[in-house]
């Protein structure tokens, strides 16, 4: 999860009045294999278009789809520009540079050594973040050096590695053990064996655990994560350093067949995506990628099964539900609160706005999915679903329409509920906070003028084009 992208991106945040905020530039979805896209240090560039008050520019550009600041990665292009045989070789050479000092093959022969030193051997450098094997010692004399570094240490190694703090490029939040238990727990109670993890180390961890320390747990994972040091802690059918904005697997077609073979055992049956991507991050790339996965997994099914869907916990904050929705119709968002060690805000018993605003989307019938009652959550009977303490179910919409956690209101002018500190305005014809302008900049769509979406996910005129694309990706 990761902080919102600077300059690039279309990203929504809450506003005053609960109106989006526009960035200035959009990602252009691009299904032509015949122009593949240029490569930076994490794989192939997004397209994007700068976007001023609905009217997109005239030049299109490539950028790095990893990171949200160009002082992490300075990659640009523009579409239509023509590079030198120079200016390529450069570029390669420079990409060549910027990948990680060891080779998968090297991280895996350095564990299986290290993992036979005896414990007063086994060290950890925190400052080059790395598990050193006796002949690294004198290099690393004069760092801060963990020792004795025990076997249940490597089995949990997000507590080991420092989170990459960079909040404008892959500030990492880690999932609270609260958070991580109910997973694994409700994974067990569905039935998964296998559970493919997206940018989930924690719980990658945590399943490994238990497979381990339970006999009768033979539930299995493999994590797809951007940070590749994690390369050091798992054998090649645990761990692909891979990027999920674009599919890009760093360790090229061996890693990729890793998750194929993944996916695809016992017929694809019993396997689940858990994602929990960066909070930043553009929708539309996401979407692209995981019906890449997806396409991957239905490879492996029979025709029979061709309307099976592969079960999906995509990890975002409720906001950006309309936008998730779009691309998977049959989603839907759970109650469930997802909280952080390592973030101020984002935690569970929070009250007011300071509750966390991260939920799960899912493809699995939300009335299959029980929700714990000692943290407050509750069936209600008229939707089939655990909802949260405080949500309650409207007669009038027929649902139990809070997404914060709080009691929303119903408003019989907007036809529908709202957050219980708006309230409406006669001005605007909407319901508001009390103190914004009416008068104020227009932050929501450029084109039809509302405000509960953006130009990009505009019905009027984007929709039907935008699920298309993803569709041919």
């Amino acid at each position: 999860m990761a902080a919102p992208r600077d300059g690039l991106g279309a990203v929504e945040t809450e506003g005053n009045g609960g109106r989006s905020e526009s960035s200035g530039a959009e990602v252009v979805l691009s299904s032509d294999p015949a122009t593949p896209a240029p490569l930076c240090p994490h794989g192939p560039t997004l397209l994007f278009v700068k976007v001023s008050q609905g009217r997109e520019g005239t030049r299109r550009f490539y950028a790095c789809s990893a990171c949200r600041d160009r002082k992490d990665c300075n990659f640009f292009q523009w579409e239509d520009e023509k590079l030198s045989g120079a200016r390529l070789a450069a570029r390669e050479a420079y990409n060549r540079r910027c990948q990680p000092p060891l080779s998968r093959m090297q991280c895996v022969e350095r564990y299986l050594k290290f993992i036979e030193l005896p414990l007063s051997q086994r060290k950890f450098c925190q400052r080059c973040q790395q598990l050193l094997l006796p002949d690294d010692w004198e290099k690393h004399g004069e760092h801060q050096v963990v020792g004795d570094v025990s076997l249940t240490q490597l089995k949990r190694p997000s507590r080991l590695l420092y989170p990459l703090e960079n909040k404008k490029t892959n500030a990492q939040y880690l999932f609270a053990d609260r958070s991580c238990q109910f997973l694994v727990d409700l994974l067990s109670t569905l039935g998964f064996r296998r559970v493919l993890c997206v940018g989930t180390p924690r719980l990658h961890e945590l399943i490994r655990l238990k497979a381990s320390g339970d006999k009768k747990s033979n539930i299995k994972s493999l994590l797809l994560d951007i940070d590749f040091r994690y390369s050091q802690f798992y054998m090649e059918d645990s761990f692909c350093h891979y990027n999920m904005f674009n599919h890009h697997f760093f360790d090229g077609k061996a890693a990729l067949e890793v998750c194929r073979t993944f996916l695809q055992e016992d017929k694809g049956e019993r396997v689940i995506m858990v994602t929990d991507p960066p909070f930043g991050g553009l929708v539309e790339p996401l979407a692209v990628t995981f019906k890449k996965l997806i396409a991957m997994w239905k490879e492996g099914q029979s025709q029979d099964n061709s309307h099976k869907e592969l079960p999906i916990f995509w990890i975002f904050p409720y906001f950006f539900e309309s936008r998730i929705c779009q691309f998977f119709p049959s989603f839907c968002m759970l109650d469930y609160q997802v909280d952080y060690d390592n973030h101020a805000l984002y935690k569970h018993g929070k009250t007011r706005r300071k509750q966390s605003p991260v939920r799960i989307f899912t493809n699995i019938p939300p009335n299959k999915i029980i929700l714990p009652i000692e943290e407050g959550y509750r069936f209600c009977p008229l939707c089939q679903r655990y909802v949260s303490l405080e949500n309650q179910h409207c007669e009038h919409c027929n649902s139990c329409t809070s997404k914060d956690g709080r009691k929303w209101n119903h408003c019989f002018f907007c036809k529908k509920c709202v957050k219980p500190s708006w309230i409406h305005c006669s001005i605007c014809n909407h319901c508001a906070l009390p103190d914004h302008s009416c008068e104020g900049p227009k932050d929501g769509c450029f084109v039809c003028g509302e405000l509960d979406h953006k130009r990009s996910t505009c019905p009027n005129i984007s929709t039907s084009k935008k699920v298309n694309k993803l569709e041919a990706c």
